[in-house]
């Protein structure tokens, strides 16, 4: 794997769910791309999203995967993974895949060394379906929806069932202080909700600043959200999200979620009520968010009722490896992959490096 193992990354629930698997699993861990001076690393940054060592990094790789021998390399997102590099494990007889955590035109994101490595890769897994035609037409050979999942290590959080009563906020949310997530928390403020906000940036803006509590463990966040009266859900925009990691850890964590109103998210949760209460501006949001609050009888149904729905539906990340791992199995007398039923091959798009 090629991934961050620290707890707050996906990349370290895949490898927890390869390992209770009994699956022989190793890691290249991506932090070693980027060490050195923080100059350098802003530098290389600045001059097209580049990891500072991502030369040494893809020849340590090479050199890991000969003594290692995998039948398959899984990358978690942005991985600092060249072309070349992907071409020299093929030629290795190594299957390469990416579970792609982010959406690659994202202009924020954008990054033209790993655009002109995505369809070097065999197999290319997104969690948002906006990315997938894109994909498609960028080259990739093969890909897939696999959307994102919760960790039975970090998110499952004990004894929120038999709570009569919450002592944390109002309302929580656990995620990055994009710009465009201001307004939301600004209304809820304004609107005497007590508001507490975990991950980075929030101290930044002075309408979030007091409401701001850092970086959260895994294991404390979901804490948090169980003791919270209501964990708002939103999808990143500048991904084109129609769901995101905490689609799926809130529930698992006995949280009650009030959740953007998106495909995706009504596709998971059902109809209004039936484990989650939508909404689709902000008003929505505080009227929505007010009435939890006045209604606690109802909050209570709906945490158990979308804990049961997540718990109960292959929804782990060991459910995903698992459906990765389907894909990369070989038939014994072909040395091509032989895809589940209903996914089509396309040929790749030569591309150079």
């Amino acid at each position: 794997m090629v991934c961050n193992t620290s707890p707050e990354h996906l990349g370290g629930y895949l490898y927890q769910a390869g390992v209770s698997m009994g699956i022989e699993t190793a890691v290249h861990d991506v932090r070693l791309a980027t060490e050195g001076p923080q100059w350098a690393i802003a530098a290389a940054w600045r001059l097209g999203r580049r990891p500072l060592k991502l030369g040494r990094y893809g020849k340590s790789l090479v050199e890991r995967c000969a003594q290692f021998q995998p039948r398959l390399v899984l990358c978690v997102g942005f991985a600092p993974v060249s072309c070349k590099v992907l071409l020299g494990l093929k030629e290795m007889g190594i299957r390469v895949f990416n579970y792609l955590t982010d959406d690659p035109w994202n202009r924020g994101r954008h990054a033209p060394w790993f655009l002109r490595a995505l369809p070097h890769y065999d197999h290319v897994f997104s969690p948002r379906r906006a990315n997938l035609e894109d994909l498609k037409r960028h080259g990739c050979p093969a890909v897939s929806y696999l959307p994102f999942a919760y960790s039975e290590e970090m998110h499952l959080e004990d004894g929120w069932a038999e709570r009569e009563t919450v002592s944390g906020p109002d309302v929580v949310f656990v995620g990055g202080g994009d710009r465009d997530r201001i307004p939301f928390m600004t209304a809820l403020i304004q609107a005497n909700f007590n508001v507490r906000l975990y991950g980075g940036y929030w101290e930044r803006f002075p309408e979030t600043r007091k409401n701001a509590g850092g970086h959260l463990h895994p294991r404390d966040a979901a804490r948090a959200i169980a003791e919270a009266r209501i964990a708002l859900c939103l999808v990143r925009r500048a991904n084109r999200d129609g769901h995101c990691m905490r689609s799926f850890e809130i529930p698992a964590m006995g949280g009650c979620m009030l959740a953007e109103s998106t495909a995706e998210h009504h596709n998971l949760f059902g109809e209004e009520g039936q484990a989650v209460l939508y909404f689709k501006d902000i008003p929505e949001m505080v009227q929505k968010g007010r009435w939890l609050l006045d209604h606690p009888e109802e909050s209570r149904r709906l945490r158990a009722a979308a804990h049961r729905l997540v718990t109960s539906g292959g929804h782990t990340y060991r459910d995903r490896l698992r459906t990765m791992l389907e894909y990369s199995a070989l038939r014994p007398d072909c040395a091509e992959p032989v895809p589940p039923q209903g996914v089509s091959r396309m040929p790749p798009r030569q591309t150079g490096c």
